[in-house]
């Protein structure tokens, strides 16, 4: 679930305690949902708050995600994580339900 998303400059007390009311509850706009692109072997994913040095956490949320973390067909590879997005290597294949929870931290 995504948070408040402050402006540099934010003055407004308000805004900027419930920012730090749902960090600490749990939101982060570090965080989102991605489904493997079929019949291709990567899947980018925009993802504003990642940065070059963040490291990408996967979790999958069906049944075909789980088979793909078993199977070992699946990783984000260092060179693949940019400003603004990551690159995930995968199995080239037709499932389209193969969705992941992401975490990109750093």
């Amino acid at each position: 679930m995504s948070g408040i998303n402050l402006a540099p400059g934010e003055t407004h007390i308000g805004r900027i305690v419930a920012a730090l009311r749902q960090l600490i509850a749990g939101r982060s706009n570090a965080a989102g949902m991605v489904t493997l692109s079929p019949n291709a072997a990567s899947t980018t994913v925009a993802a504003p708050n990642c940065a070059a040095t963040s490291a990408i956490f996967l979790f999958a949320r069906s049944a075909d995600a789980a088979a793909e973390v078993k199977n070992g067909t699946i990783y984000v590879a260092a060179a693949s994580v940019a400003n603004g997005s990551f690159v995930i290597t995968h199995a080239n294949n037709s499932q389209t339900d193969r969705t992941f929870s992401y975490l990109a931290i750093g």
